[in-house]
């Protein structure tokens, strides 16, 4: 399977996929918003030049739209990017992070971070930069309305649902042991991931109010235990399309076209 260097982001749909996948250079927010556009990459321009095979891919060399020049500067001052976004995550959403990578973006640099511990996820922060001054404003840093907290919400389901996920976990590697399919490398994930709870293979996305409040309830009680969160919630209390899982799953060999039995 092979996949654009730019940067990778999965559907929110069940899907195994094969051959080459075209991606191109998008701002976060148009990710985010499903408001990508397709760029033509020049004829000229080599496959290898920008594919990359699924099973190689690290989020090396993910970009974001008209991020050059704030890329330079973050780089710059990354020590100082990394410990504004740690104590806002601290002090905002009373969670410890740890800082995988800084890309520069339209007007600042898209931070991507993994929470430590549980619930665990990932996600991102976003820090103003002036590039013409090439100033850092690390005492602004920001987050999409309601992204945070539904990552949140996303991996305390991900606790109080544990032994429903590890029958769904044996249930992948099983598959891909003896098919010829894979999912992400962790480190892709850790890079460029930013959708919540994540695993090589899926992702999980809530849309029950039942489970969105999940994030309130944790900054209330940022130290309630996996026990303690298991008690208190009733499994029967959203409805069944309140969550969904999206299962990532590639062809392994790089020309294999998707595989209908397999599916």
């Amino acid at each position: 399977m092979l996949l654009r260097k730019k940067w990778i982001i999965g559907v929110g749909l069940p899907l195994i996929l094969g051959g080459c996948l075209n991606m191109d250079n998008t701002n976060i927010d148009e990710i985010i918003q499903g408001n990508g556009k397709n760029q033509t990459v020049p004829k000229e321009q080599k496959t290898e030049d920008y594919l990359v095979r699924v099973q190689d891919y690290t989020g090396e060399g993910y970009e974001l739209r008209n991020g050059e020049e704030t890329d330079k500067i973050a780089k710059a001052h990354r020590l100082e990017i990394e410990k504004a976004v740690k104590d806002f995550f601290l002090e905002k959403y009373k969670t410890e992070v740890t800082v995988h990578n800084v890309v520069g973006a339209i007007d600042g640099a898209t931070v991507f971070v993994e929470s430590v511990g549980e619930p665990h996820f990932y996600t991102y922060a976003i820090v103003p930069i002036n590039a013409e001054k090439k100033k850092v404003y690390i005492n602004n840093v920001w987050t999409e309305e309601g992204q945070v907290e539904d990552c949140i919400s996303g991996g305390i389901y991900a606790m109080i649902f544990e032994e429903e996920l590890k029958k769904l976990d044996q249930y992948l590697q099983t598959l891909v042991s003896e098919y010829p399919i894979v999912g992400s490398r962790i480190e892709a994930i850790q890079n460029v991931g930013a959708v919540g709870y994540s695993t090589e293979f899926y992702y999980i996305t809530t849309y029950d109010d039942n489970l969105i409040k999940l994030s309130d309830l944790y900054l209330q009680y940022p130290t309630r235990t996996k026990e303690e969160w298991k008690n208190s919630f009733n499994k029967n209390s959203f409805e069944p399309d309140g969550v969904i899982i999206a299962i990532n799953l590639h062809m392994k060999e790089s020309e294999a076209k998707p595989d209908k039995v397999i599916f």
